[in-house]
C-alpha cells in the first residue's frame, strides 16, 4: 500500500509540473521560446511626418517601411530656409523629458511635442524679450538622419521668438 501510495504522490506531482508548464507557456523539452528580435532603428526612407500648430507643434512620425522600427531620441529644428536648405536656422533644441526607444509597427506613429517662445500681441506681435519675432512658414524637422520639410494645415506658419525650442522625446501617439 505504501508503494501505490508513492506511486499516486508521485504522478500527482509529475501531471501537476506539466500542467504547470502548459498553463505558464512553457515547453516541456526544457528549451525556452527565444525572445523575439528587436526591431532595427527606423530609417528616415521609411517615416513620414506631419505637423500642427503654430506656437505649440505636434509633429507625428509615421512608419510608411514595409517592416517594423524603432524610434528614439529628439528631433533637431529649424525654421526653413525659404527655399533654400543652405539658409536654414537652426534653433537650439531644449529636451524634455527622457527619451525612451519607441516600436513603431507598420503604419504606427510616434509624436513629439515642440514648444516656442510665443509672440505676444496682435498682427504686430512682439517678444516679451525685446527680441523681433520670427514667423516662419514651414520648420525642417529631423530625425531618424533625415529632414523633413513641414508647414501647418493653417497658412499663418509658425511663430516665435528667440531660436529655442523645447522639444519633447518620441514617445508612441496617443500616449
Amino acid at each position: 500500500m505504501k508503494r501505490a501510495g508513492r506511486r499516486s504522490a508521485t504522478a500527482a506531482a509529475c501531471c501537476s509540473l506539466v500542467l504547470g508548464a502548459v498553463l505558464s507557456g512553457g515547453a516541456l523539452t526544457g528549451a525556452q521560446s527565444a525572445a523575439a528580435a528587436p526591431a532595427p532603428a527606423c530609417k528616415g526612407g521609411q517615416l513620414s511626418a506631419s505637423a500642427a500648430g503654430s506656437t505649440q507643434a505636434t509633429v507625428t512620425v509615421t512608419n510608411e517601411g514595409p517592416k517594423p522600427c524603432v524610434l528614439k531620441g529628439y528631433p533637431t529644428v529649424a525654421i526653413a530656409g525659404q527655399g533654400s536648405p543652405d539658409r536654414n536656422k537652426p534653433l537650439t533644441v531644449v529636451r524634455q523629458g527622457s527619451a525612451r526607444s519607441v516600436q513603431l509597427a507598420v503604419g504606427g506613429q510616434a509624436v513629439t511635442h515642440l514648444t516656442f517662445t510665443p509672440v505676444l500681441g496682435e498682427a504686430d506681435g512682439y517678444c516679451a524679450s525685446g527680441a523681433e519675432p520670427t514667423v516662419a512658414p514651414s520648420l525642417v524637422v529631423g530625425f531618424a538622419g533625415i529632414k523633413q520639410q513641414l508647414g501647418t494645415p493653417d497658412a499663418d506658419g509658425f511663430a516665435l521668438c528667440g531660436t529655442t525650442v523645447r522639444a519633447t522625446a518620441f514617445a508612441p501617439a496617443g500616449s
